[in-house]
């Protein structure tokens, strides 16, 4: 795969799908933000469920904004009851310098709740109108960004789909794509062998101390924090290290170039083809999104048998369990468990169903399985008592 087939954006990226965000800043525009997505096709709803005060949200602020300047949006409708102190024009004006087409709404403006769907659904379709109009090109592999995470993982994941990810995220970096790894945590107890991956020894010691930082926020001594799930456990999982060297395996092996920092201050970019690890958190739904801040146009999902799906990156299945394979799952990695199949073959599947995906083909469940997009952001006033300072 040299090329894709994708929408040029006027920022110079290139999504495989075409979408209008609704976004609704506060969660008192969530109904109006829904029925106007109701009417308009390609549209998807994201909510501020937090909050509708700024300070203190500015991470969540953030990934709002990179969400909507991710390379599968085409446009957005930013919408707000007018009582907060989220100004549409917070998240509007960012996405607007990218070149999309943006506008905004406000319910107490606009005289009631009905008006404001009704004037909502003609800005969203002028924006929809305009997005059609959009035609594929061929984009080079380089444009290409593809986020990896693990879940519902068990015994199988480690041994059949983590190494097949790995190894075929190995492949799209040597053809000159990019690939992100999430889930800092579980990749606690690997920090020799990362280490040794990356391009400079800053990225090294900045690899270690995010990964420590990452084990604090979720190991706060004197409480009881869940951090392996029960179907890990019942997977055949049984400690966070044990789960970690399993998920190392879905990183592949090539140099690690950077960390991208994920806080109140910043989403970082990728600076340069090649594979990076991420602060994108280890909880699906927020994974998603943060994978979409990024910029990543795709996600390659590692499983035991469990399903995510978000609606504005689509989501390619990855599983070896044959006790809980279905038809929510794109690729079947059971023939390695098994002895019948190899990690080189099902890594090949993989780049054959990706490059059919992002050049336009729907993964197994992208129209049916609804997912929520939760919008995750770190707590800033335990930032603050762990000393963890957002640089």
């Amino acid at each position: 795969m040299k090329t894709f087939k994708g929408y040029q954006r006027a920022d110079g990226s290139v999504g495989i799908r075409n979408h209008i965000l609704i976004i609704a800043v506060d969660e008192c525009a969530e109904g109006i933000a829904r029925a106007i997505s109701d009417k308009v096709a390609n549209s998807v709803v994201v909510t501020n469920y937090n909050t509708c005060m700024y300070g203190g949200n500015e991470e969540m602020i953030s990934t709002m904004i990179n969400t909507a300047c991710n390379p599968n949006v085409a446009g957005a409708l930013v919408i707000a009851m007018g009582c907060g102190s989220i100004d549409p024009e917070i998240v509007a004006g960012p996405i607007r310098e990218t070149g999309r087409m943006v506008d905004t709404l406000t319910c107490i403006k606009a005289k009631g709740t009905r008006s404001t769907i009704s004037v909502g659904i003609e800005k969203a379709s002028i924006i929809a109108r305009e997005a059609e109009a959009c035609e594929r090109i061929d984009a080079p592999i380089e444009k290409l960004f593809v986020g990896i995470k693990c879940g519902g993982s068990d015994t199988s994941s480690g041994i059949a789909s983590n190494p097949s990810v790995g190894r075929a995220a190995d492949k799209l970096v040597d053809m000159g794509a990019s690939a992100v790894a999430g889930e800092l945590l579980e990749l606690l107890g690997c920090e020799d062998i990362l280490r040794n991956r990356a391009v400079t020894p800053e990225v090294a010691d900045k690899i270690e101390r995010l990964i420590s930082e990452e084990e604090k926020r979720w190991h706060v001594e004197g409480t009881e924090v869940e951090t392996m799930s029960i179907g890990n456990s019942v997977g055949g999982l049984t400690t966070l290290e044990e789960k970690s060297l399993g998920a190392l395996g879905k990183t592949g092996s090539r140099p690690i170039q950077d960390v991208l920092r994920i806080n109140s201050r910043l989403t970082d970019t990728r600076h340069a083809p090649g594979m990076y690890l991420s602060e994108v958190t280890m909880l699906c739904g927020g994974a998603g999104m943060h994978f979409a801040a990024l910029g990543c146009q795709v996600i390659l999902w590692t499983t035991g048998g469990a399903g995510f799906n978000n609606p504005i990156i689509p989501v390619i299945r990855v599983s070896g369990n044959h006790n809980l394979i279905n038809d929510d799952i794109d690729i079947d990695a059971t023939g390695i468990m098994r002895g019948e199949d190899s990690i080189e073959a099902v890594s090949e599947r993989i780049i054959e169903k990706l490059e059919g995906v992002v050049n336009g083909e729907q993964t197994a469940i992208e129209e049916i399985g609804y997912a929520y997009c939760t919008l995750y952001q770190k707590d800033q006033r335990l930032e603050k008592m762990l000393c963890i300072e957002p640089a």
